[in-house]
């Protein structure tokens, strides 16, 4: 057994994390916070006009060549910082004298300095920027053909519904009218549970039916779930700000370099997540932002592994194939 697989066992031993007695006043406070609106993005995820994005966006870097090189030196003076961090935290007598100079490195809330991107990872950094900056428009043609499309990959033997119906609430949709849950949300929210249902179509189908393990009688609805997935790796990612500077960020960009989706994949990966915390809290509805707020911490832990490059390297990738 290779010991990269050990730690990743070592790793699910960890999902469940503390058990915690604190209710919240309020069922699912985190749909009452200022989420952050989301991007525009063909939801059929049609890779030619992608690559039309992708082009255009890509011409635009090359039109601000002194921010590429402004980069560069500023790479440069972070990795001799690094190295003279090395060097400081090694016991050497510098740093007997000169304690405070070196800092934790290991706090993934810590700001770093700006990384070095490829015209590739800035390309798709910015595209998935646009995908953040759409708002879910109820009255938009796009977007009900989304909620109708979510609705045949999850009941495809069911009769779709009106867009306002109570039906809807038996996918985990709080209302009658489903557009009312997204708030800040955005379209990226519903684009993500999409790609989930078409990507892993066996793990979306286990959690939208609550398939796995000794449920509570109060279970939390999937869709709205989803949603405030979505905003939570918005904020853990530190995707708000013009280039991430907390650690979980940064890895994050480095698998744009690998993967066009990882926002999408990675969404797959938390909500398979929080759903095996979830289960082994034995958590029930009022319990749900405690989950919610260690599955964050778990996956801030595992991008923080040094061997994660994609979003396959993460131990938690391996429950979507459970």
């Amino acid at each position: 057994m290779s010991s990269r697989t050990l730690r990743r066992r070592l790793h699910h031993g960890d999902v469940d994390g503390g058990k915690s007695d604190r209710y919240e006043n309020s069922a699912l406070d985190a749909l009452n916070e200022p989420l952050l609106g989301v991007g525009d993005r063909d939801y059929d995820y049609n890779k030619h006009s992608e690559g039309q994005a992708l082009v255009d966006i890509l011409d635009e870097q090359r039109s601000s060549e002194h921010l590429h090189w402004t980069l560069v030196l500023t790479n440069v003076i972070a990795q001799w910082a690094h190295w003279l961090d090395i060097f400081i935290s090694s016991g050497s007598l510098l740093a007997r004298i000169v304690p405070f100079i070196s800092g934790s490195q290991n706090g993934t809330n810590q700001h770093l300095p700006p990384i070095l991107l490829s015209p590739l990872q800035e390309a798709r950094l910015k595209y998935l920027k646009q995908r953040l900056s759409v708002p879910f428009d109820g009255n938009s043609s796009e977007h009900q053909d989304g909620l109708r499309q979510l609705w045949r990959l999850a009941y495809p033997d069911r009769q779709l519904p009106a867009l306002k119906s109570e039906v809807w609430k038996d996918m985990g949709w709080q209302g009658s009218d489903p557009s009312t849950d997204f708030r800040g949300g955005g379209f990226i929210s519903l684009e993500n549970l999409i790609f989930f249902a078409k990507t892993y179509p066996e793990a979306f189908q286990n959690l939208l039916y609550k398939k796995d393990g000794v449920r509570s009688e109060w279970e939390y609805p999937f869709a709205v779930a989803g949603i405030n997935i979505s905003f939570m790796l918005v904020q853990m990612l530190d995707l708000q700000s013009g280039n991430p500077s907390n650690l979980a960020g940064q890895r994050f960009l480095q698998m744009l370099s690998h993967d066009d989706m990882a926002f999408d994949n990675l969404f797959c990966v938390a909500f398979k997540l929080l759903d095996a915390q979830w289960l082994a809290k034995r958590a029930s509805y009022m319990e749900f932002n405690d989950v919610l707020k260690s599955t964050r911490s778990q996956l801030e832990r595992e991008l923080a592994l040094e061997d994660v490059s994609c979003v396959k390297d993460l131990p938690a990738y391996n429950l979507l194939r459970l």
